[in-house]
């Protein structure tokens, strides 16, 4: 199919990662549904889509409600046609330590991380697999492998989409299904989230450097919708370490995350009582968030791993370079430990 003609679902479409996946697919002519809560956010994000070439189609949907996201399935079939690739992006969180985390957020933030990705993928295959063509794409993070202090709601929803995915994958092989999941694993983005998470720290969150922009994740989205047959992707040099450095030295990475976790995710601004927080509420009334944060002099606009990781071909030279990285992160850990 053209990629102008392509039906394009994102969920969580209205800040982040989500915002910058819809424009991009939107520069390209894309029919981009956008799922989200916030009505300012969805607004905002539709004209983003019509501006940069697509046509937009605004749905608001919580999409921790199964029935919810079933339905807004439908009226994207019906009103754009037959969708190619659906995108799962949609997240909340806490921020603080496990015991501060109320047992009814706990539940609340992983319907929507963790069950929203199951619910959109089950609402995408209930119409791909019949015409058998489609993908779906997982907006993944290193997380999803190596869990950080302070985030136990989020680290254990992304390790649960990991294991998910991996099973329906060997479902789909198994089947001989021409309908494909891939997964994108992505580093520190620099996204609106850490003004809109609910927190319990006692500074302003803020993204473990190094720190990239939502462009250089929505560049890897797209590559992994038009080459779904790969199981993942990884994104950012740090996502590579941290994943090479959970496998060689687990235990060391454990000791070194416990002493510096908590300063690496935290401003030095104590933290703000009236921060909006979009756990049980859209955060957005009134205000578009957009897809960049407060850090963009701090992040990357590009990723040369990324980009090695899109041309195999030459990044299978640098094997000996990635040996030599493990080595680095082994030696550097034991000396910081």
């Amino acid at each position: 199919m053209d990629r102008r003609e392509r039906v394009v679902v994102v969920t969580g479409a209205t800040g982040g990662v989500g915002r910058a996946v819809a424009r991009r697919f939107a520069a390209q002519g894309a029919k981009v549904a956008l799922l989200a809560r916030g009505e300012t956010g969805l607004d905002a994000a539709a004209g983003d889509v019509r501006r940069a070439g697509g046509v937009p189609l605004a749905v608001p949907v919580d999409v921790a409600d199964h029935a919810a996201v079933d339905a807004a399935a439908d009226r994207v079939e019906k009103e754009l046609g037959p969708m190619a690739v659906w995108v799962n992006d949609a997240f909340t969180s806490v921020f603080a330590p496990f015991m501060k985390v109320d047992p009814k957020e706990y539940v609340r933030a992983t319907r929507v991380t963790y069950l929203g990705y199951v619910f959109g993928t089950r609402a995408a295959l209930a119409r791909m697999v019949p015409r058998d063509q489609g993908a779906v794409v997982q907006v993944g993070s290193a997380l999803a492998y190596r869990g950080i202090p302070l985030q136990a709601v989020y680290c254990g929803a992304k390790h649960a989409i990991q294991g998910f995915t991996e099973s329906l994958r060997c479902e789909l092989l198994h089947d001989g299904s021409n309908v494909h999941v891939t997964m994108v694993q992505l580093p520190a983005v620099n996204t609106p989230q850490f003004d809109w998470v609910l927190s319990r720290l006692p500074r302003r969150p803020r993204p473990v450097r190094p720190i990239y922009q939502p462009e250089v994740a929505a560049r890897a989205v797209m590559f992994a919708a038009d080459h779904p047959q790969r199981r993942e992707y990884w994104v950012g040099g740090s996502t590579v370490l941290t994943l090479l450095a959970n496998k060689v030295v687990p235990g060391l990475l454990d000791r070194y995350l416990a002493r510096t976790g908590y300063s690496a995710q935290q401003r030095q601004q104590p933290d703000d009582p009236d921060q909006p927080a979009n756990l049980w509420q859209p955060a957005d009334r009134g205000v578009d968030f957009g897809a960049h944060g407060d850090f963009d002099d701090r992040a990357a606009s590009r990723s040369y791993q990324l980009w090695l990781s899109q041309h195999r071909g030459l990044a299978a030279g640098a094997g000996i370079g990635v040996a030599a990285a493990t080595w680095g992160v082994q030696r550097y850990l034991r000396q910081r430990v």
